[in-house]
């Protein structure tokens, strides 16, 4: 019997990881339709995108955008209709033709659309870490209560969903001692720490394993990707942070492991591609074709790993701090994060002002435990706000660019 067919709305559909998404959709056209395909300001990109796919709905963050968006698929006869901001990004995510959300948004953007499809009680496919970093509490009480079912993209993530039980009941019932979440080290694992100063974004944006945007590519080299991802994995397995443990493991075959209280310790690996983490959550608990090649262990060679350096990755010791907490401090975290990270783009300040920022950000800020959503917004403007003051001082000093 064939599989009864669904309908896909894309979130972020021209970053790397929804054209991933899309890549594996192609694949399986006769299991998936596109319902919406969305993004920040790549018109051109989308444009494509809809050409090929044919979604109901479009949409982009500026007005200015989407009229060439619709100019251009009327000139082409496409039926795509064009939405413009935030409300249109819940509508695609919350409408009821749809079945499932891949949450592809990077950053805190992501976090009003991805809970809309939650509260709607979608398949969420979840690969904005973000809304678990900002309002993990608030969130996954809101999957608890709509029913909706949460997926981790995340490569770690998803890798540990996969070596858990089927039905989990929790660490504790599982017989989990503790979960092992690995990660490359980025492009400067190795490199002299009175080097990194110096570092220019071309340099920061070349990960040695992954192809990723430019924002994450950042948050890698500094291990912040790691430490947000420990925050996530908090709320996604109800884990305590004691309970995480960070692996540097440089080769990014083995993409995270669970040790269990037998001495057991269930590990998946696979080839760096974010293919196969779509491909399991879009078809859990099937299992699809990805395109990704199959892992040659003939061709492999060794499997390192280290602990993590907090002098060389102060934003990873950060973010482990932001677990402990009540949830308040990751929000004004990931917001200085944002911030720092985009100036460093921008070539306003340097690679180690990043962390420098982060952390007084939380040194200054007024952090409460967040209640509701509103609050969790207001504390992400003022941390912003907060973080986009330490940046002028920094600009008077040449960048590397």
């Amino acid at each position: 019997m064939s599989p009864t067919v669904q309908h896909i709305t894309v979130l972020g559909s021209t970053g790397s990881i929804g054209v991933s998404t899309l890549d594996v959709i192609a694949r399986h056209a006769s299991r998936y339709r596109v319902h919406a395909l969305t993004a920040s300001t790549r018109w051109q990109e989308l444009l494509q995108q809809c050409l090929q796919f044919a979604p109901c709905f479009a949409v982009l963050a500026q007005p200015e955008h989407a009229l060439q968006l619709q100019q251009q698929l009327k000139a082409q006869g496409s039926s795509t209709e064009v939405l413009v901001g935030i409300e249109a990004l819940k509508q695609v995510s919350a409408a009821v033709e749809v079945d499932v959300v891949m949450a592809a948004i990077v950053g805190a953007a992501g976090l009003m659309p991805t809970l809309a499809a939650v509260q709607a009680g979608k398949k969420v496919l979840l690969a904005n870490k973000e809304s678990l970093v900002m309002a993990g509490h608030l969130f996954m009480s809101a999957v608890a209560d709509s029913g909706a079912q949460l997926l981790p993209i995340d490569s770690e993530h998803n890798a540990i969903f996969q070596c858990l039980p089927a039905d989990y009941p929790g660490i504790a019932a599982a017989g989990i001692r503790k979960i092992l979440l690995t990660g490359s080290g980025g492009p400067f694992r190795a490199t002299p720490i009175d080097q990194l100063a110096a570092v220019t974004p071309a340099q920061a944006c070349q990960h040695p394993n992954w192809s990723m945007g430019r924002k994450i590519s950042v948050d890698s080299a500094t291990m912040m990707n790691k430490g947000l991802e420990f925050i996530e994995a908090r709320w996604l397995f109800d884990a305590q942070p004691e309970q995480i443990q960070v692996v540097v493991h440089p080769q990014s075959i083995i993409h995270s492991m669970v040790e269990y209280q037998d001495g057991s310790v269930l590990a998946q690996l696979g080839n760096p591609d974010m293919r196969t983490p779509i491909a399991h959550a879009l078809a859990w608990p099937e299992r699809i074709d990805s395109g990704v090649a199959s892992l040659d262990f003939f061709t492999l060679g060794s499997l390192d790993f280290e602990r993590p350096d907090f002098d060389r990755f102060p934003c990873l010791a950060l973010a482990i701090e932001a677990a402990k907490s009540s949830g308040g401090e990751a929000a004004v975290l990931n917001a200085a994060n944002e911030v720092a990270v985009e100036a460093f783009l921008q070539g306003q300040i340097g690679f180690t002002d990043i962390a420098r920022i982060n952390e007084k950000t939380l040194a200054i800020a007024d952090i409460c435990e967040p209640s509701d959503l509103a609050t969790v917004i207001a504390m992400d403007a003022a941390a912003r706000k907060l973080a986009t003051e330490q940046i002028t001082p920094l600009m008077s000093s040449t960048r590397p660019q």
